[in-house]
């Protein structure tokens, strides 16, 4: 498979057990027991209400910041030959109906939730959002797909801010931030896991330039040189739990290859006019000049870099432009509809020849690497 971490069936001799069942669609919510339960007539959108995600989700985070991996290690098996997908943006760019569409969610069938929760116009005109931490799935064809929190979401920065403007969530060790801060530097943290723990990480943004997105994946880049990719051996060493002195484990962690995840940029809500090819070409040579410093466009994406600057250059090579949803209705639409280029955005995640990490792992050590990676 394209963009697996390599290998094949496990080493095991014995027969391999069956997968377990994928979950479809998203958990019910339901009432919070315990310690997180804030009342039977509470009204759900109390201000600075908990942010834990509801009992039967998936998340990998939990209120409190930390990265857990219990509800979501049984979805995972000894497999070697899996891709993992994260995304990233702000709200209200599609997101999820991207990662939907990847996983290869029919919306026509009847009685069947989408994986990953949408925004509805309910929550839309409420200026609330769907997703909260990292909410993983794993599809039929063994890609484990990683939606995200949207950054720079107002909704984010309301929800973990107390009244004295300091925030609810400890992001760096328990030490006290003001919520505006927070907001940013959780905004980094996702950047810099999922370029570390993904083999594929879609850019999201609305329109044409987002400035914002861009230099976030900046100083992303800038962090991520001191983080190992999953399969780093000191990951599994008895001692790695205990981190010791922070530099001389950061060290020790980056022997090795660096490793950077394969970026997409992905545009989506574009008119007619910003689909017009010489604007699309000119987007993508602002891309590579924006980037070319960066390990983004370094040796392994040489390729996409001299490409880049040609006009003949394959739009799928590095960005994917996804029109209007409400365009396709149009009868005069000159270029490709909505439909098709989510297809196509789909055809080259699943078909992707990314880089693999530095050596072969299972599923299972994937997500527990993960979550020594999210400590550092």
């Amino acid at each position: 498979m394209a963009g697996s971490t390599g290998g094949g069936s496990s080493s095991n001799p014995s027969p391999a057990p069956p997968p377990p069942k994928i979950l479809l669609a998203k958990p019910s919510s339901g009432p919070l027991p315990g310690k997180f339960a804030r009342g039977a007539g509470e009204d759900e959108n109390v201000p600075h209400r908990s942010r834990l995600p509801p009992v039967g989700s998936l998340n990998l985070l939990s209120d409190s910041w930390d990265f857990h991996i219990d509800r979501f290690l049984p979805f995972l098996t000894e497999n070697t030959d899996f891709t993992v997908v994260g995304i990233i943006g702000p709200p209200g760019v599609g997101k999820s109906t991207i990662m939907n569409e990847i996983y290869g969610f029919d919306g026509t069938s009847p009685g069947m939730l989408p994986p990953f929760a949408i925004q509805s116009e309910e929550i839309r005109v409420s200026a609330r959002h769907c997703t909260v931490g990292i909410e993983p799935r794993i599809s039929a064809e063994r890609f484990i797909l990683l939606d995200t929190q949207p950054v720079f979401s107002p909704s984010v920065l309301a929800e973990i801010m107390r009244p004295d403007g300091s925030s609810m969530i400890p992001v760096l060790s328990g030490e006290s931030l003001s919520a505006e801060l927070a907001h940013e530097l959780m905004g980094i943290q996702l950047g810099v896991l999922l370029s570390s723990i993904c083999h594929i990480l879609l850019v999201v943004s609305e329109g044409v330039h987002d400035n914002n997105m861009w230099r976030l994946l900046l100083t992303v880049d800038l962090l991520k040189h001191s983080i190992p990719d999953p399969s780093s051996p000191m990951l599994s060493h008895p001692q790695s739990s205990s981190l010791g002195p922070e530099k001389e484990s950061r060290d020790k962690l980056h022997v090795g290859a660096e490793y950077m995840a394969t970026p997409i940029f992905v545009h989506t809500k574009l008119h007619d006019q910003h689909l017009i090819p010489h604007n699309v070409v000119h987007l993508r040579k602002a891309l590579a000049h924006y980037f070319s410093s960066s390990s983004f466009m370094r040796e392994k994406h040489r390729n996409i870099a001299k490409c880049i600057t040609d006009d003949n250059v394959d739009p799928t090579l590095l960005s994917s432009f996804i029109p209007l949803k409400n365009r396709d209705d149009s009868p005069k639409a000159q270029y490709e509809s909505y439909i098709s280029t989510l297809w196509k955005l789909r055809d080259q995640v699943l078909s992707m020849a990314c880089p693999s990490f530095s050596r072969t792992l299972s599923e299972r050590e994937w997500l527990k690497n993960s979550a020594k990676i999210w400590e550092l």
